[in-house]
Protein backbone atom coordinates (compact mmCIF):
# COMPACT_ATOMS: atom_id res chain seq x y z
CA UNK A 1 0.00 0.00 0.00
CA UNK A 2 1.03 3.57 -0.60
CA UNK A 3 -0.11 6.64 1.35
CA UNK A 4 0.38 10.28 0.44
CA UNK A 5 0.60 13.18 2.88
CA UNK A 6 0.85 16.82 1.81
CA UNK A 7 3.17 18.89 4.03
CA UNK A 8 3.05 22.62 4.65
CA UNK A 9 6.78 22.57 5.33
CA UNK A 10 9.52 20.09 6.19
CA UNK A 11 9.27 20.84 9.91
CA UNK A 12 5.88 19.11 10.01
CA UNK A 13 7.35 15.75 8.88
CA UNK A 14 7.68 14.32 12.38
CA UNK A 15 4.11 15.18 13.44
CA UNK A 16 2.76 13.65 10.22
CA UNK A 17 4.93 10.56 10.65
CA UNK A 18 3.59 10.02 14.18
CA UNK A 19 0.02 10.05 12.85
CA UNK A 20 0.97 7.72 9.99
CA UNK A 21 2.67 5.24 12.35
CA UNK A 22 -0.36 4.99 14.61
CA UNK A 23 -2.69 4.61 11.63
CA UNK A 24 -0.75 1.94 9.73
CA UNK A 25 -0.04 -0.14 12.84
CA UNK A 26 -3.67 -0.09 13.93
CA UNK A 27 -5.00 -0.96 10.48
CA UNK A 28 -2.47 -3.68 9.70
CA UNK A 29 -2.04 -5.21 13.15
CA UNK A 30 1.77 -5.11 12.78
CA UNK A 31 4.40 -2.88 14.38
CA UNK A 32 6.63 -0.64 12.30
CA UNK A 33 10.16 -1.97 12.87
CA UNK A 34 12.35 -0.27 10.26
CA UNK A 35 12.30 3.06 8.49
CA UNK A 36 14.46 3.81 5.43
CA UNK A 37 14.83 7.32 4.03
CA UNK A 38 17.29 9.63 2.36
CA UNK A 39 19.53 11.94 4.38
CA UNK A 40 17.20 14.94 4.24
CA UNK A 41 17.36 17.21 7.27
CA UNK A 42 13.73 16.47 8.13
CA UNK A 43 14.65 12.79 8.63
CA UNK A 44 17.98 13.30 10.43
CA UNK A 45 16.91 15.91 12.94
CA UNK A 46 17.62 15.23 16.61
CA UNK A 47 13.90 15.11 17.42
CA UNK A 48 13.15 12.56 14.70
CA UNK A 49 16.09 10.28 15.54
CA UNK A 50 15.31 10.43 19.24
CA UNK A 51 11.67 9.54 18.59
CA UNK A 52 12.68 6.45 16.57
CA UNK A 53 15.25 5.48 19.19
CA UNK A 54 12.69 5.66 22.01
CA UNK A 55 10.42 3.30 20.06
CA UNK A 56 13.25 0.90 19.28
CA UNK A 57 12.72 1.46 15.55
CA UNK A 58 15.69 0.77 13.31
CA UNK A 59 16.71 3.74 11.15
CA UNK A 60 18.24 3.12 7.72
CA UNK A 61 19.73 6.02 5.76
CA UNK A 62 21.01 6.02 2.20
CA UNK A 63 24.56 6.99 1.39
CA UNK A 64 24.85 10.61 0.28
CA UNK A 65 24.10 11.09 -3.43
CA UNK A 66 22.94 7.47 -3.75
CA UNK A 67 19.14 7.58 -4.21
CA UNK A 68 19.29 4.12 -5.81
CA UNK A 69 19.72 2.63 -2.33
CA UNK A 70 16.10 3.57 -1.70
CA UNK A 71 15.09 2.55 -5.21
CA UNK A 72 11.58 1.27 -4.43
CA UNK A 73 10.51 4.65 -3.05
CA UNK A 74 12.27 6.63 -5.77
CA UNK A 75 10.62 4.56 -8.53
CA UNK A 76 7.23 4.88 -6.87
CA UNK A 77 7.65 8.66 -6.64
CA UNK A 78 8.47 8.79 -10.33
CA UNK A 79 5.50 6.57 -11.22
CA UNK A 80 3.15 8.81 -9.25
CA UNK A 81 4.50 11.99 -10.84
CA UNK A 82 4.37 10.57 -14.38
CA UNK A 83 0.83 9.27 -13.92
CA UNK A 84 -0.41 12.53 -12.39
CA UNK A 85 1.20 14.53 -15.21
CA UNK A 86 -0.39 12.28 -17.84
CA UNK A 87 -3.86 12.62 -16.32
CA UNK A 88 -3.59 16.40 -16.12
CA UNK A 89 -2.26 16.67 -19.68
CA UNK A 90 -4.97 14.42 -21.09
CA UNK A 91 -7.78 16.49 -19.54
CA UNK A 92 -6.02 19.88 -19.77
CA UNK A 93 -6.23 20.39 -16.00
CA UNK A 94 -4.34 23.48 -14.70
CA UNK A 95 -1.18 22.87 -12.67
CA UNK A 96 -2.75 24.33 -9.51
CA UNK A 97 -4.70 21.06 -9.16
CA UNK A 98 -1.53 18.94 -8.96
CA UNK A 99 -2.33 17.80 -5.40
CA UNK A 100 -5.72 16.44 -6.51
CA UNK A 101 -4.04 14.57 -9.37
CA UNK A 102 -1.38 13.09 -7.08
CA UNK A 103 -3.98 12.02 -4.52
CA UNK A 104 -6.06 10.32 -7.21
CA UNK A 105 -2.96 8.65 -8.65
CA UNK A 106 -2.07 7.06 -5.32
CA UNK A 107 -5.69 6.02 -4.84
CA UNK A 108 -5.69 4.24 -8.22
CA UNK A 109 -2.23 2.71 -7.80
CA UNK A 110 -3.42 0.98 -4.64
CA UNK A 111 -6.25 -0.56 -6.64
CA UNK A 112 -4.14 -1.82 -9.55
CA UNK A 113 -2.51 -5.24 -9.74
CA UNK A 114 1.16 -5.44 -8.81
CA UNK A 115 3.84 -8.11 -8.57
CA UNK A 116 4.18 -7.46 -4.84
CA UNK A 117 1.01 -9.45 -4.09
CA UNK A 118 -0.49 -12.40 -5.96
CA UNK A 119 -3.95 -12.23 -7.58
CA UNK A 120 -4.91 -9.22 -5.49
CA UNK A 121 -4.56 -5.46 -5.52
CA UNK A 122 -2.64 -3.81 -2.64
CA UNK A 123 -5.89 -2.37 -1.30
CA UNK A 124 -7.57 -5.78 -1.34
CA UNK A 125 -4.58 -7.40 0.37
CA UNK A 126 -4.54 -4.69 3.05
CA UNK A 127 -8.28 -4.43 3.71
CA UNK A 128 -9.76 -7.64 2.28
CA UNK A 129 -12.10 -5.70 -0.03
CA UNK A 130 -11.71 -5.29 -3.84
CA UNK A 131 -13.33 -1.84 -4.04
CA UNK A 132 -13.11 -0.85 -7.73
CA UNK A 133 -16.73 -0.46 -8.89
CA UNK A 134 -16.84 3.21 -7.89
CA UNK A 135 -13.79 4.26 -9.95
CA UNK A 136 -14.30 7.08 -12.47
CA UNK A 137 -12.14 8.90 -15.03
CA UNK A 138 -10.16 11.82 -13.61
CA UNK A 139 -11.08 15.21 -15.09
CA UNK A 140 -14.51 14.16 -16.37
CA UNK A 141 -17.44 16.56 -16.42
CA UNK A 142 -19.97 15.81 -13.70
CA UNK A 143 -23.18 17.14 -12.20
CA UNK A 144 -23.54 17.14 -8.42
CA UNK A 145 -26.87 17.13 -6.62
CA UNK A 146 -27.52 20.25 -4.53
CA UNK A 147 -29.22 19.39 -1.20
CA UNK A 148 -32.69 20.89 -0.79
CA UNK A 149 -31.65 22.94 2.25
CA UNK A 150 -28.99 24.72 0.15
CA UNK A 151 -31.30 25.85 -2.67
CA UNK A 152 -34.56 27.62 -3.13
CA UNK A 153 -37.66 26.18 -4.73
CA UNK A 154 -36.90 27.10 -8.35
CA UNK A 155 -33.10 26.86 -8.22
CA UNK A 156 -31.20 24.22 -10.19
CA UNK A 157 -31.01 20.85 -8.47
CA UNK A 158 -27.50 20.11 -9.76
CA UNK A 159 -24.28 22.05 -10.30
CA UNK A 160 -21.67 21.46 -13.00
CA UNK A 161 -18.17 20.50 -12.00
CA UNK A 162 -14.98 18.57 -12.78
CA UNK A 163 -14.29 15.20 -11.17
CA UNK A 164 -11.05 15.47 -9.19
CA UNK A 165 -10.81 12.34 -7.08
CA UNK A 166 -12.09 10.47 -4.06
CA UNK A 167 -12.73 11.45 -0.46
CA UNK A 168 -10.08 10.32 2.02
CA UNK A 169 -12.32 10.07 5.08
CA UNK A 170 -15.67 10.36 3.35
CA UNK A 171 -17.50 7.99 1.02
CA UNK A 172 -17.88 10.42 -1.84
CA UNK A 173 -16.26 12.13 -4.82
CA UNK A 174 -14.08 15.25 -4.80
CA UNK A 175 -15.47 17.68 -7.37
CA UNK A 176 -14.33 21.12 -8.48
CA UNK A 177 -17.49 23.25 -8.53
CA UNK A 178 -17.31 25.59 -11.53
CA UNK A 179 -19.66 28.13 -9.96
CA UNK A 180 -18.03 28.52 -6.57
CA UNK A 181 -14.54 27.54 -7.83
CA UNK A 182 -14.05 25.35 -4.78
CA UNK A 183 -13.53 21.63 -4.18
CA UNK A 184 -16.66 19.99 -2.79
CA UNK A 185 -17.47 16.46 -1.63
CA UNK A 186 -20.49 14.89 -3.25
CA UNK A 187 -22.24 11.55 -2.82
CA UNK A 188 -24.84 11.96 -5.56
CA UNK A 189 -23.10 12.83 -8.82
CA UNK A 190 -23.62 11.95 -12.47
CA UNK A 191 -20.20 11.67 -14.16
CA UNK A 192 -19.89 11.57 -17.95
CA UNK A 193 -16.85 9.55 -19.00
CA UNK A 194 -15.02 8.54 -22.21
CA UNK A 195 -15.89 5.41 -24.18
CA UNK A 196 -14.63 2.18 -22.67
CA UNK A 197 -15.40 3.14 -19.07
CA UNK A 198 -18.40 2.58 -16.84
CA UNK A 199 -20.86 4.86 -18.66
CA UNK A 200 -21.97 4.79 -22.28
CA UNK A 201 -20.60 8.23 -23.22
CA UNK A 202 -17.63 9.43 -25.22
CA UNK A 203 -15.53 12.55 -24.73
CA UNK A 204 -13.96 13.86 -27.94
CA UNK A 205 -10.26 14.66 -27.67
CA UNK A 206 -9.79 18.36 -26.98
CA UNK A 207 -7.38 20.76 -28.71
CA UNK A 208 -4.38 22.31 -27.02
CA UNK A 209 -5.25 24.71 -24.20
CA UNK A 210 -2.91 27.44 -25.49
CA UNK A 211 -4.61 27.25 -28.88
CA UNK A 212 -8.00 27.66 -27.22
CA UNK A 213 -6.89 30.74 -25.35
CA UNK A 214 -5.46 32.37 -28.48
CA UNK A 215 -8.35 31.46 -30.80
CA UNK A 216 -10.88 34.14 -31.65
CA UNK A 217 -14.30 32.57 -31.71
CA UNK A 218 -16.25 35.44 -30.20
CA UNK A 219 -19.88 35.22 -31.29
CA UNK A 220 -22.00 38.35 -31.33
CA UNK A 221 -24.93 39.87 -33.13
CA UNK A 222 -24.40 41.78 -36.36
CA UNK A 223 -25.18 45.48 -36.33
CA UNK A 224 -26.36 45.33 -39.95
CA UNK A 225 -23.36 47.09 -41.48
CA UNK A 226 -21.21 44.03 -42.04
CA UNK A 227 -19.42 44.24 -38.69
CA UNK A 228 -20.13 42.58 -35.38
CA UNK A 229 -20.93 44.51 -32.23
CA UNK A 230 -18.60 43.72 -29.36
CA UNK A 231 -16.33 41.50 -31.47
CA UNK A 232 -12.61 41.34 -30.81
CA UNK A 233 -9.85 41.67 -33.44
CA UNK A 234 -8.58 38.37 -34.84
CA UNK A 235 -5.16 38.86 -33.23
CA UNK A 236 -6.56 39.51 -29.74
CA UNK A 237 -6.47 36.51 -27.39
CA UNK A 238 -9.78 35.39 -25.97
CA UNK A 239 -9.52 34.97 -22.21
CA UNK A 240 -11.35 32.01 -20.76
CA UNK A 241 -12.97 32.86 -17.44
CA UNK A 242 -12.86 29.45 -15.84
CA UNK A 243 -12.53 25.71 -16.37
CA UNK A 244 -16.16 25.73 -17.49
CA UNK A 245 -15.23 27.82 -20.55
CA UNK A 246 -12.44 25.35 -21.36
CA UNK A 247 -14.61 22.27 -21.04
CA UNK A 248 -17.53 23.82 -22.91
CA UNK A 249 -15.25 24.44 -25.90
CA UNK A 250 -13.09 21.33 -25.56
CA UNK A 251 -15.58 18.56 -25.01
CA UNK A 252 -18.57 17.21 -26.84
CA UNK A 253 -20.57 14.29 -25.50
CA UNK A 254 -22.20 11.57 -27.58
CA UNK A 255 -25.08 10.17 -25.57
CA UNK A 256 -26.09 6.66 -26.50
CA UNK A 257 -29.60 5.29 -25.91
CA UNK A 258 -30.12 2.98 -22.97
CA UNK A 259 -33.42 1.38 -24.02
CA UNK A 260 -35.12 0.23 -27.20
CA UNK A 261 -37.70 3.01 -26.96
CA UNK A 262 -34.99 5.67 -26.87
CA UNK A 263 -33.15 4.11 -29.82
CA UNK A 264 -36.17 3.60 -32.06
CA UNK A 265 -36.70 7.38 -32.21
CA UNK A 266 -33.40 7.76 -34.09
CA UNK A 267 -33.17 6.48 -37.66
CA UNK A 268 -29.49 5.50 -37.35
CA UNK A 269 -30.06 3.38 -34.25
CA UNK A 270 -33.21 1.83 -35.76
CA UNK A 271 -31.20 0.74 -38.81
CA UNK A 272 -28.48 -0.68 -36.51
CA UNK A 273 -31.07 -2.81 -34.70
CA UNK A 274 -32.57 -3.99 -37.99
CA UNK A 275 -29.09 -5.03 -39.18
CA UNK A 276 -28.48 -7.00 -35.97
CA UNK A 277 -31.78 -8.89 -36.27
CA UNK A 278 -31.12 -9.63 -39.97
CA UNK A 279 -27.69 -11.06 -39.08
CA UNK A 280 -29.16 -13.21 -36.29
CA UNK A 281 -31.89 -14.59 -38.58
CA UNK A 282 -29.42 -15.16 -41.42
CA UNK A 283 -27.22 -17.22 -39.09
CA UNK A 284 -30.17 -19.29 -37.92
CA UNK A 285 -29.48 -18.34 -34.32
CA UNK A 286 -32.89 -19.39 -32.95
CA UNK A 287 -36.30 -20.81 -33.67
CA UNK A 288 -39.64 -19.88 -32.12
CA UNK A 289 -41.12 -22.58 -29.88
CA UNK A 290 -43.77 -22.83 -27.20
CA UNK A 291 -42.70 -21.62 -23.77
CA UNK A 292 -41.28 -24.58 -21.81
CA UNK A 293 -42.67 -25.41 -18.39
CA UNK A 294 -39.58 -27.14 -17.02
CA UNK A 295 -36.86 -24.80 -18.31
CA UNK A 296 -36.01 -21.20 -17.33
CA UNK A 297 -36.32 -18.51 -20.01
CA UNK A 298 -33.51 -15.94 -20.09
CA UNK A 299 -34.20 -12.31 -20.87
CA UNK A 300 -32.43 -10.28 -23.57
CA UNK A 301 -31.65 -6.59 -23.90
CA UNK A 302 -30.30 -4.13 -26.46
CA UNK A 303 -26.84 -2.63 -25.97
CA UNK A 304 -25.85 0.40 -28.04
CA UNK A 305 -22.38 1.69 -28.85
CA UNK A 306 -21.12 4.48 -31.09
CA UNK A 307 -18.01 3.45 -33.03
CA UNK A 308 -15.63 6.35 -33.73
CA UNK A 309 -12.86 7.02 -36.22
CA UNK A 310 -9.38 8.03 -35.03
CA UNK A 311 -10.24 11.71 -35.57
CA UNK A 312 -13.29 11.45 -33.31
CA UNK A 313 -15.93 11.42 -36.05
CA UNK A 314 -18.71 8.85 -35.96
CA UNK A 315 -17.92 5.72 -37.95
CA UNK A 316 -21.13 3.77 -37.32
CA UNK A 317 -23.81 2.98 -34.79
CA UNK A 318 -23.66 -0.53 -33.39
CA UNK A 319 -26.64 -2.28 -31.76
CA UNK A 320 -26.18 -5.68 -30.16
CA UNK A 321 -28.75 -8.06 -28.77
CA UNK A 322 -27.30 -9.40 -25.52
CA UNK A 323 -28.54 -12.25 -23.36
CA UNK A 324 -28.91 -11.57 -19.65
CA UNK A 325 -26.38 -14.24 -18.73
CA UNK A 326 -26.28 -13.12 -15.12
CA UNK A 327 -29.73 -14.74 -14.68
CA UNK A 328 -28.34 -18.18 -15.54
CA UNK A 329 -27.68 -20.52 -12.63
CA UNK A 330 -24.63 -22.82 -12.47
CA UNK A 331 -25.50 -26.49 -12.71
CA UNK A 332 -28.90 -25.69 -14.21
CA UNK A 333 -28.27 -23.45 -17.21
CA UNK A 334 -24.52 -24.01 -17.62
CA UNK A 335 -21.62 -26.00 -16.18
CA UNK A 336 -18.57 -23.90 -17.05
CA UNK A 337 -17.60 -20.62 -18.67
CA UNK A 338 -14.63 -19.82 -20.86
CA UNK A 339 -13.47 -17.10 -23.23
CA UNK A 340 -11.10 -18.13 -26.07
CA UNK A 341 -9.48 -14.78 -26.79
CA UNK A 342 -6.05 -13.79 -28.09
CA UNK A 343 -3.61 -12.39 -25.54
CA UNK A 344 -1.98 -9.05 -26.34
CA UNK A 345 1.42 -10.62 -25.59
CA UNK A 346 0.82 -13.10 -28.41
CA UNK A 347 -0.21 -10.36 -30.82
CA UNK A 348 2.88 -8.30 -29.97
CA UNK A 349 5.09 -11.35 -30.54
CA UNK A 350 3.54 -11.98 -33.96
CA UNK A 351 3.98 -8.33 -34.97
CA UNK A 352 7.62 -8.35 -33.82
CA UNK A 353 8.27 -11.59 -35.73
CA UNK A 354 6.62 -10.22 -38.90
CA UNK A 355 8.72 -7.06 -38.63
CA UNK A 356 11.93 -9.05 -38.21
CA UNK A 357 11.15 -11.35 -41.14
CA UNK A 358 9.81 -8.60 -43.38
CA UNK A 359 6.40 -10.29 -43.70
CA UNK A 360 3.20 -8.55 -44.67
CA UNK A 361 0.49 -8.20 -42.02
CA UNK A 362 -3.21 -8.39 -42.81
CA UNK A 363 -6.00 -7.57 -40.38
CA UNK A 364 -9.62 -8.64 -40.61
CA UNK A 365 -12.71 -8.50 -38.46
CA UNK A 366 -15.09 -11.47 -38.38
CA UNK A 367 -18.52 -9.90 -38.22
CA UNK A 368 -20.76 -11.40 -35.53
CA UNK A 369 -18.17 -14.08 -34.77
CA UNK A 370 -19.91 -14.98 -31.53
CA UNK A 371 -23.07 -16.00 -33.41
CA UNK A 372 -21.14 -18.84 -35.07
CA UNK A 373 -20.88 -20.81 -31.83
CA UNK A 374 -23.22 -23.82 -32.07
CA UNK A 375 -24.97 -24.62 -28.78
CA UNK A 376 -25.18 -28.14 -27.42
CA UNK A 377 -27.21 -27.04 -24.39
CA UNK A 378 -30.95 -26.38 -24.36
CA UNK A 379 -31.33 -22.63 -23.80
CA UNK A 380 -34.41 -20.42 -24.21
CA UNK A 381 -34.64 -16.63 -24.36
CA UNK A 382 -37.41 -14.07 -24.63
CA UNK A 383 -38.12 -12.51 -28.01
CA UNK A 384 -36.12 -9.27 -28.54
CA UNK A 385 -37.90 -6.10 -27.52
CA UNK A 386 -39.43 -4.31 -30.50
CA UNK A 387 -39.07 -7.35 -32.79
CA UNK A 388 -41.66 -9.71 -31.36
CA UNK A 389 -43.58 -11.78 -33.91
CA UNK A 390 -47.15 -10.49 -33.58
CA UNK A 391 -48.76 -13.80 -34.49
CA UNK A 392 -46.57 -15.67 -31.99
CA UNK A 393 -45.92 -13.19 -29.21
CA UNK A 394 -46.46 -15.91 -26.59
CA UNK A 395 -43.61 -18.02 -27.95
CA UNK A 396 -39.93 -17.91 -26.94
CA UNK A 397 -36.64 -18.35 -28.79
CA UNK A 398 -34.86 -21.70 -28.56
CA UNK A 399 -31.21 -20.91 -29.24
CA UNK A 400 -29.31 -22.94 -31.82
CA UNK A 401 -26.26 -20.68 -31.61
CA UNK A 402 -24.79 -18.46 -28.94
CA UNK A 403 -25.73 -14.86 -28.18
CA UNK A 404 -23.47 -12.25 -26.61
CA UNK A 405 -23.66 -12.38 -22.84
CA UNK A 406 -24.67 -16.03 -22.73
CA UNK A 407 -22.79 -18.33 -20.35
Amino acid sequence: MCWVYFLRNKSSVISVFKKFKVFVELQSGFNLKKLRSDRGGEYTSHEFLEYCSDLGMERQLTIAYSPQQNGIVERRNRTICEMARSMMTEKKIPVKFWAEAVGTTVYLQNRCYTTSVTDKTPFEAFTGRPGVKHLRVFGSICYSHIPSNLRQKLDDKASKGIFMGYGSCEKGYRIYNLQTEKIILSRNSEITEPEGTFHETHSIASPNLNQLISDDEHVSKSNGSGTSQGSTPSNTPVKLKSLEDIYTRCHMTIIEPETYYEAVEDKAWKEAMDTEIETIEKNGTWELVERPTDKPVIGVKWVFKTKLNLDGTVQKHKARLVAKGYAQKPGIDYNETFAPVARLDTIRTLIALATQKGWKLFQLDVKSAFLNGVLEEEVYTEQPEGFEVKTASHKVCKLKKALYGLK
